[in-house]
């Protein structure tokens, strides 16, 4: 059973509950964002810099993947094509994850930390058609996207999008939320997971739509996730470690907290105001 299998399941069953909830300490003293994208209609940009709080239940969660993933195949995204994600922990992280998948293509998340010449590097390594990233990587992906031939369209997620780039959340608007005519199975391939690269560039690891599902019922069951969990996710989401983890509540249909930055008063904070339970 692929892994957006359990989207399409939670989005069915329990539509109206709180999937993802973004938090952004920093900016505990601006207003809330409207909580679903029927409200700001994905067109105007309301990227998690500027605002505390937004959640997003299951559907508009599944509604936001089929949109991402009909936007990559009316740009030609087909079956076995890859994608990055250069993104901090943010609400569109996992919609735009698993619109990926659902379209058929294979997903390459991206270290936050890596430098110009890593991004380059890896990009290329993965064969990306695609990436996607946000405003904390201008200055990188500008100094180095005339030297990423093979990605064919940069999309931005975030607000004043730079001229050589498209708009994630405008083209989003134009996009079908219906389920997109894409049959998945078990075998095909579904991410490009990179090491750490501790002697020397990141190395490539390719992991099957199975062994998604198979990391997410082993972090289910080894966290004892269940309905009417919370979870804070601290790490970033690009790591194996934090999205694993994350398929816990997947499985589970529970609530998962993604903290923006990190200390000891933040993290104590949301999780008593988030009731976390794990």
């Amino acid at each position: 059973m692929p892994i957006t299998d359990f989207l399409e399941r939670n989005a069915r069953e329990h539509p109206d509950e709180t999937a993802l909830v973004e938090i952004n300490p920093e900016h505990e003293d601006r207003p809330n964002a409207p909580e679903s994208w029927r409200e700001f209609n994905l067109v105007e940009s309301n990227y998690g810099e500027n605002t505390y709080h937004r959640e997003i239940s299951w559907l508009d969660f599944n509604c936001r993947a089929n949109r991402f993933a009909n936007l990559l195949l009316a740009n030609g995204i087909k079956r076995g094509d890859k994608v990055g994600i250069l993104l901090m922990n943010c609400l569109e992280w996992l919609p735009v994850y698993f619109g990926i998948l659902k379209a058929g293509a294979v997903v390459v998340p991206l270290n936050y930390r890596y430098t110009a010449d890593e991004i380059e590097y890896c990009v290329d390594l993965a064969d990306c058609s695609l990436l996607v990233f946000g405003p904390e990587f201008l200055d990188r992906i500008d100094s180095i996207k005339a030297e990423m031939p093979k990605i064919h369209k940069l999309y931005f997620v975030g607000k004043e999008c730079p001229e050589w780039a498209e708009s994630y959340y405008h083209f989003m608007s134009y996009c079908s939320s219906r389920r997109p005519p894409v049959q998945i199975d078990d075998d095909d391939y579904a991410a490009i997971y990179f090491s750490s690269g501790t002697t020397g560039f990141p190395k490539a690891i390719l992991h099957k739509h199975r062994s998604l599902t198979h990391s997410a019922f082993t972090e289910q069951k080894h966290h004892g996730q269940k309905y009417g969990d919370c979870f804070l996710c601290m790490p970033p989401l690009y790591h194996t470690g934090a999205k694993m983890h994350w398929f816990g509540s997947l499985i589970s249909c529970s609530k998962a907290v993604l903290l923006r930055g990190i200390s000891p008063k933040w993290i104590l904070k949301t999780a008593s105001e988030e009731k976390a339970t794990n």
